[in-house]
């Protein structure tokens, strides 16, 4: 990132001089070019706007370097991977090799998310939640031995395991590990594929939503129609209960 922040300045400077020496060349005083400016500061006011806007990002990004070639960014929900950082645009390849083309003020003006600036580890979370009545030291058992069985998972920081919540219909873990950015999707698939795995094996019942259904009165018509759902080998029970 460094040597392409250099190369690009030096090359605006040396353009800079080029055109300089060629005006003086072809025989522009500095009164021609203080009246270039003047008109060239019209223009700025009148449509150039954005085109110096994101020319003087571009110096920002560079000086600044809050992103550099090669850094991996998340912008509006898309991750990609920066791949030049132009005069007007800055060129990010996405994980699904789309190119994306984004003028250079909008890094300077909004919220952009760089997962690898100065470190390429992130902690990534995978959540599950187990029935009631699970053994619970078992489930953090097997949820550290995933991790831990990871080759793409850091062995420091190490990986833990969080009892999050009470939820309406299982109990809340969340397995952190951390991991690099260039594998962390591989990472939280395996770690899920050995999560449902493991829980089969060793009888953990991974919860999903469920409902009672109380009924506090019904018709005699459709009662008569229900009572053959008493049969013990059906999920519906129906008990009559004068009032």
């Amino acid at each position: 990132g460094l040597k392409n922040s250099i190369t690009v300045i030096v090359s605006y400077v040396l353009w800079g001089v080029g055109i300089l020496m060629a005006l003086h060349v072809i025989g522009f005083s500095t009164q021609s070019l203080a009246v270039m400016l003047g008109a060239l500061g019209i223009g700025l006011g009148f449509g150039l706007q954005n085109i110096f806007n994101n020319f003087f990002s571009g110096i920002i990004l560079l000086f600044e370097r809050p992103i550099q070639v090669g850094d991996a960014v998340e912008i509006n929900g898309i991750w990609g991977e920066v791949k030049k950082i132009n005069i007007r645009a800055t060129q990010v390849q996405t994980y699904d090799n789309a190119a994306l083309i984004i003028p250079n003020s909008e890094f300077v003006s909004s919220q952009v998310t760089n997962w690898s600036f100065k470190d390429m580890r992130i902690r990534r979370s995978i959540t599950v939640g187990v029935a009631y009545g699970s053994d619970i030291e078992a489930v953090r058992d097997t949820l550290l031995e995933i991790a831990d069985q990871n080759s793409y998972v850091f062995k420091y920081p190490k990986p833990n395991v969080l009892f999050t919540d009470f939820g309406d219909n299982s109990l809340s873990f969340k397995l952190r590990v951390w991991t690099d950015v260039d594998n962390c999707l591989t990472a939280e698939t395996e770690i899920r594929f050995e999560i449902d795995r493991l829980f089969r094996e060793r009888s953990i019942e991974i919860a999903f939503p469920q409902r009672d259904l109380h009924l506090r009165s019904i018709a005699k018509e459709v009662l008569e129609v229900l009572k053959p759902a008493s049969d013990p080998q059906n999920s519906l029970e129906i008990t009559e209960k004068k009032t």
